[in-house]
């Protein structure tokens, strides 16, 4: 046996024995019985009938898995329900279950189809109840198991992106880069990944990239180099899966593809770059400390690295001199030096400069690099003269030197056994130096040379021979004394001088000095003079050799030795320009050797041998004609100053224009002779004048030298422009012929320059702004073109048929030149003819006209023309744009008639305007345009000629039964019309509804109407809303087929119609969504709530009620949305499946955020379903429901006949004590017994009085709890003020009348006591009492 868990029914499996049946059957009688008397056989029997009829087999589930691969589309069959009954009834089917929504059963047939689609990877079994009925017992389920088979639906997923990697340049080859990593959820060879790569940017970088297949390991295979090659890379890799079947495609393969980006980081491996090493700076000697001589600037070649450079001094030859700033470079003095400690290394220091990396490279090791600064050190004069005695290439300074001489030795004779030497260590003119003698014997000695420069040898000579006598003294002492030439630096010396005594004659020469004059560069043997000595011994007579000291001098000087004659040796080297003097010394020795001398001065005399020189090759000059010019020439000359040999003399060298200017022929001014005149120029030579310069010295024989002279003449405007024509001209010239040539003047301006003789025509009289006139140059002037102004025609028959011009030339400096011309207009026919302006014409559409629309007719002004009409082109507006027309609706004839076009229908909806682009033509037009061109529009007039026509916004409309009531909008339609103004205005109208369901079409009364909105909307559709008339029925699942027809308004000849359907749903459908928000905040985003809930389940959402569920105040309120998801097809989704779906992943991924944010919080099972039940069903459950209440009816019956007899003596006794009792102050009224309607308190809620005991009847002896609770049945049934109460009073009610109540009661209402005396009450009360009497069919006094 089963109880049905909805309505309790029991029923009996297919194994129940009867004899089980019999005695449970007797028990339940038994107990029937016992409990019921003699109704309890009755409902044994009934029970044994309705049991028996029940003993029926139930239906069996032969299915417990189906396999259905995931790719198969909605509407295709998935698997069918395989059931049976054995008892062979017909069987009805349905699915439930979480997952159920993804298929949809055929009730009748067990067909199930896919409603949506299966996915593998998100659930691969789905558990579905399967239940069918037979129609006898209950809802027979089973649970079954849909294995989703897998299709390749599903393309590889990269995991772990971006793959975006950093790698070092020197990572070797070979090398993994990263990992591509895949994954498909497909199963089998659909979910076996394979990598490739597809694509490397720059192209240049495909080499360098390998891929696993199997792995997507990307392996380097070359190597990277930041320098030479990208720094990045961009790398496609495409992963694909094994393939597989998906939908019709039985190998399906899948693949996506992702880019990874490969930045090659710069690693240290290149040495350091000098940008300004090796170099050379010059730093002057005794430069302060910390003086920046030079900025080290070193790069590192890594620019991805870029180390910091620390620079430092490597090696020099030269130490603790300079020191170097490691971080910028900065070189700078350390100590303070002296150019001259380091003349061992020639001043120049060198230094090797190392730039270091801050860190180590690659090789572990910090990289550098060296480069060679030169530093020159620059002299300053801080050294004077100092005397030094040198031995080869040794020398030391001293302060004192002992020498030797002869005793008379000659004058001039330079004291032996002195090795002096002076030094000045400073260079050039810083070296210079003075040497003079101080001491007791200075007047006899002389030193030479008395002056020099950097070092010099010096001699101590003897000035006076006569003091130098070994009698006089054996000793003689000097101080040499050398003095800087340019500061104030001295150096002495100390010189003793031993007497050598020997013979005291010596050869002497008669003078000390003697002077000898030659010419420079002089012939090889030239003899200056002849110089002999004396000497008093006669054997050394004759026998005195000679020689010229010191030896150097020998190179440019010599001396016959046996007669003393001076010769030039080496002619080409004396230079006056070098050296203008040497001083050699002469020796005259004896037999005993010795010596004589004498010093001799050659003076180098000047040669003319320089000839001057022009400080300029060229010299150029600009003067105006009619201007002086004035430009010096200047050249110099090397020879002698003040000589005639550098004396310069100028003069002009004859030429073409050289007497036309004059030269100072000692200072070399050049100047014009008088005005120039550009025009008195070959106009070839663009007024340009060259000259020859000639500057000469006065030497024998002169020499000279030539400068260019170039003058450029500016031309004047000095002359005005002159006709070249003899006055007056005259032209002649067509009419109408604008811009054309009407004749030429030619002028011509004497000026050379062309500014200055351009020359501009113009029409300053007599043209009447007809004509104009352009200036062009020619080959001797220029030459005026008059011509007819192109935007003038001349009219030959207006008022002008000549035409008196002046002309006037001008040139820029206007300078002006006049004549005159006289141009004659000749006739031609070159007038166009006029077309008609604003020509308009009307049609209406659709018309076939025999005759014209209308006639162009166009004018001309010539006498002699003819005109023809032709239609070049047709233009047509058609919805509001201009363009082509689709076909040629209109003809021009030759004589101008507008005609129509037969073959084609004029129609007002396709263009609403024609613009006719014709031309009238004069065909016997001579010149120019023999036409003109015009319009003519063709205004096409509207004809209602147009059905209006339905626009689809919405394939259906979803109905919520509960909610259509009288008004109610349940649907839309739209429609438009081609035609224009009161034509195209629509109106509708329901002509038929259908309802459709799964029994088939039934026609409905026509309970729904359209009502029209008389405006258009912005788009041009008329709309009306579908309402009824009526509220519809609960049971009425299916939807409805409206035929809605639109006409034209005064004229439903012209229509169409449309069916629009409505769908209906009820609320077993209705899902109830849960929001913790205001009713007001879900109101406000229900467009976003609707947007986001059809996304996600893909059905038109129809929200059905908003309202708060919120019962405490301060509770958080949520509101409840009730909404309906229903699809085209009629179908809806309920509770499970909205739930399903909405707890789905996938639309939790992509709209739980969207719906957390506006409050959505879950769905809530408000909704019950409810279920089918046979009619047998109800008729048994109602016979049983009739027997029960016979039942309780016949034992109420029987208990209450017996308490109302009591009750009703009861209020008889009460009754008749009320009226005899009287208490002070109570106010008269009727007081009506079983009422609490009291005015004191206190007071007896029954009487209306204060409890007295002795008026208490007992009405609580025998009353029950029941009838206590009763007593303020009537306070919920009326409702009056203490002001109602106080007036009313009590009243007697005497036994006669209740007789006569007793009589009549059976054909009153009112069946108790109770009722009675309230009627009778209610008689007695005046038309102004208030009145007491409600009707309240749900209490019954009876419980008084």
């Amino acid at each position: 046996m089963k109880a049905h868990e909805g309505s309790g029914l029991i029923r009996a499996g297919p194994r129940v024995e009867r004899h089980f049946l019999e005695y449970h059957l007797e028990q339940t009688g038994h107990a029937l019985q016992t409990n019921m008397g003699k109704m309890g056989k009755p409902l044994l029997l009934l029970f044994a009938f309705l049991a028996t009829s029940y003993c029926n087999s139930i239906p069996v589930i032969n299915m417990a898995l189906i396999n259905v691969r995931e790719d198969l589309q909605v509407g295709k069959v998935a698997f069918q329900i395989d059931a049976s009954d054995p008892d062979g009834d017909p069987l009805t089917y349905r699915i439930a279950g979480t997952d159920s929504s993804h298929f949809v059963v055929n009730r009748t047939t067990g067909e199930v189809k896919i409603s949506s689609m299966l996915d593998r990877e998100a659930k691969d079994l789905l558990p579905i109840d399967v239940v069918v009925n037979d129609g006898h017992y209950a809802d027979v389920t089973k649970l079954i198991y849909i294995a989703v088979e897998d299709a390749n639906d599903n393309p590889p997923l990269f995991q772990g992106l971006p793959y975006n990697v950093e790698v070092l340049e020197n990572i070797p080859g070979g090398s993994t880069l990263f990992t591509a990593s895949a994954t498909d959820r497909d199963f089998g060879t659909a979910g076996i990944v394979s990598y490739k790569i597809d694509k490397v940017v720059p192209n240049e970088g495909t080499s360098l990239f390998t891929i696993s297949a199997t792995t997507g390991i990307v392996t380097l295979q070359g190597t990277f180099n930041f320098t030479d090659k990208s720094p990045f890379y961009q790398i496609a890799v495409i992963a694909s899966d094994g393939g597989g079947p998906l939908n019709d495609n039985t190998n399906m393969v899948q693949s996506s593809s992702v880019t990874a980006f490969i930045t090659v980081v710069d690693t240290p491996d290149q040495d350091p770059q000098f940008l300004n090493l090796p170099n050379l700076v010059t730093v002057n000697e005794n430069s302060d400390v910390g003086t920046s001589v030079f900025n080290v600037r070193a790069r590192d070649p890594d620019t991805g690295v870029n180390d910091v450079i620390h620079y430092s001094i490597d090696d020099t030859n030269a130490p603790n001199l300079f020191q170097i700033d490691e971080n910028t470079g900065d070189l700078s003095i350390q100590t303070k030096f002296d150019r001259e400690e380091l003349l061992d290394i020639d001043a120049v220091v060198l230094l090797q400069i190392k730039a270091s990396e801050t860190n180590p490279n690659v090789n572990g090791v910090v990289a550098s690099t060296k480069g060679q600064l030169q530093i020159s050190i620059g002299d300053l004069n801080d050294n004077g003269p100092k005397f030094y005695e040198c031995e080869g290439e040794t020398c030391t300074e001293k302060g004192t030197f002992i020498g030797e001489v002869e005793e008379n030795s000659s004058a001039g004779l330079s004291v032996n056994k002195l090795n002096i030497k002076v030094k000045d260590p400073d260079q050039g003119q810083n070296s210079k130096f003075n040497l003079r003698l101080e001491g007791p014997d200075k007047e006899a000695f002389a030193v030479s040379p008395s002056t020099g420069q950097g070092e010099s040898s010096v001699q101590v000579t003897i000035k006076d021979p006569s003091a130098v006598d070994y009698e006089k003294k054996t000793v003689m002492s000097v101080q040499i004394i050398a003095e800087d030439a340019s500061a104030s630096f001295t150096s002495t010396v100390s010189v003793t001088i031993n007497i050598i005594d020997l013979n005291d004659n010596f050869p002497k020469f008669e003078k000390e000095a003697y002077d000898f004059s030659v010419d420079e560069h002089c012939d090889d043997g030239t003899v200056l003079g002849t110089i002999t000595a004396t000497d008093l011994d006669a054997l050394d007579v004759g026998n005195l050799t000679y020689k010229l000291m010191p030896e150097s001098m020998r190179d440019l000087f010599d001396v016959f030795q046996h007669n003393g004659s001076i010769f030039v040796k080496d002619g080409m080297r004396l230079d006056r320009e070098g050296t203008n003097s040497y001083s050699p010394t002469l020796q005259a020795i004896d037999l005993d050797g010795k010596i004589g001398t004498t010093v001799v001065m050659i003076n180098i005399l000047d040669i003319n041998d320089q000839k001057p020189e022009m400080n300029r090759d060229l010299y150029e000059a600009y003067v105006q004609e009619n201007q002086i010019l004035q430009i010096k020439i200047q050249a110099t000359d090397r020879d002698d100053p003040g000589t005639l040999n550098s004396q310069i003399q100028y003069h002009i060298e004859n030429s073409p224009f050289s007497s036309n200017f004059t030269i100072d022929q000692d200072t070399g001014v050049l100047t014009n002779s008088g005005l120039l005149d550009r025009e008195a120029i070959d106009p070839a030579l663009d007024g340009r004048i060259e000259l020859t310069v000639i500057a000469s010295d006065k030497g024998t024989p002169p020499k000279s030298s030539s400068a260019n002279v170039t003058i450029n003449i500016g031309d004047e405007n000095d002359n005005s422009p002159q006709y070249l024509d003899p006055a007056p001209y005259e032209f002649t010239v067509k009419e109408s012929e604008g811009g054309i040539l009407v004749g030429s003047v030619h002028a011509h301006d004497g000026d050379q320059s062309d500014f200055n003789n351009r020359i501009f025509f113009s029409i300053t009289d007599g043209s009447f702004g007809s004509f104009i006139l352009f200036s062009e140059a020619t080959s001797d002037g220029y030459r005026g073109n008059i011509t007819v102004d192109p935007a003038v025609e001349l009219d030959y028959e207006g008022p002008r048929k000549t035409y008196d011009l002046t002309v006037e030339a001008s040139d820029l400096g206007q300078k002006k030149a006049k004549t005159t011309v006289k141009v004659v207009v000749l006739d031609v026919n070159d007038t166009p003819p006029k077309f008609p302006s604003n020509m308009i014409m009307n049609v209406k559409e659709n018309s076939t006209l025999t005759m014209p629309l209308g006639k162009i007719e166009g004018e001309d002004v010539d006498t002699n023309h003819r005109l023809e009409y032709e239609l070049d082109s047709t233009e047509c507006q058609c919805n509001g744009i201009r363009g082509p027309c689709p076909e040629e609706w209109f003809v021009v004839e030759r004589n101008g008639d507008v005609i129509t076009n037969t073959p084609y229908d004029i129609d007002y909806e396709k263009c609403d305007k024609v613009f006719l682009n014709a031309k009238v033509v004069d065909v016997l037009t001579e010149k120019r345009s023999n036409s003109t061109q015009g319009v003519v529009t063709i205004n096409i007039l509207d004809t209602n000629d147009n059905n209006p026509e339905f626009v689809v916004l919405q394939d259906f409309y979803v109905v919520v039964i509960e909610k259509v009531e009288v008004g109610t909008s349940v649907g839309r339609v739209y429609a438009i019309d081609r035609d224009t103004g009161d034509n195209r205005k629509t109106e509708f109208e329901v002509t038929k509804v259908e309802f459709v369901n799964s029994e088939g079409t039934s026609a409905e009364s026509l309970f729904l109407y359209a009502d029209t909105n008389d405006q258009e909307d912005a788009e041009g559709r008329f709309t009306a809303y579908i309402r009824s008339q009526k509220a519809l029925e609960n049971n009425k699942r299916g939807k409805f087929l409206v035929e809605v027809k639109a006409y034209n308004t005064g004229n439903k000849d012209i229509s169409s119609t449309s069916v629009v359907e409505l769908l209906t749903v009820d609320s077993s459908y209705r899902v109830s969504l849960r929001f913790s928000a205001s009713v007001s905040e879900v109101n406000a985003n229900l467009p976003q709530i609707r947007a986001i809930l059809i996304a996600a389940t893909k059905a038109t959402v129809e929200f059905f009620n908003v309202f708060s569920e919120t019962l405490a105040q301060r509770a958080e309120e949520t509101t409840i949305l009730e909404a309906y998801f229903v699809f085209p097809n009629g179908t809806a989704l309920n509770y499970d499946a909205v739930t399903a779906i909405l707890n789905s992943e996938e639309v939790y991924m992509e709209y739980g955020y969207q719906l957390t944010q506006l409050g959505f919080t879950g769905i809530s099972t408000t909704v019950t379903e409810t279920t089918e039940v046979k009619t047998e069903v109800f008729i048994m459950i109602g016979l049983m429901a009739a027997l029960a209440i016979v039942l309780v009816v016949t034992t109420t019956s029987l208990v209450c006949i017996r308490r109302n007899y009591k009750r009703k003596l009861k209020a008889a006794k009460a009754m008749n004590s009320a009226a005899t009792v009287v208490i002070e102050n109570q106010k008269t009224g009727p007081v009506v017994p079983g009422t609490n309607k009291y005015t004191k308190e206190g007071a007896n809620p029954v009487l209306n009085m204060n409890i007295d005991t002795a008026t208490d009847l007992g009405f609580d002896e025998d009353g029950s709890s029941a009838d206590r609770e009763s007593l303020n049945s009537l306070d919920y049934n009326i409702d009056m003020d203490m002001e109602e109460k106080d007036t009313m009073g009590m009243t007697v009610i005497t036994e006669e009348e209740e007789e006569e109540e007793d009589d009549d009661r059976s054909n009153s209402s009112y069946i108790e006591p109770l009722g009675a005396a309230l009627a009778q009450r209610e008689k007695r009360r005046g038309a102004d009492s208030p009145g007491l009497t409600f009707e309240n069919p749900s209490i019954d006094t009876t419980d008084l």
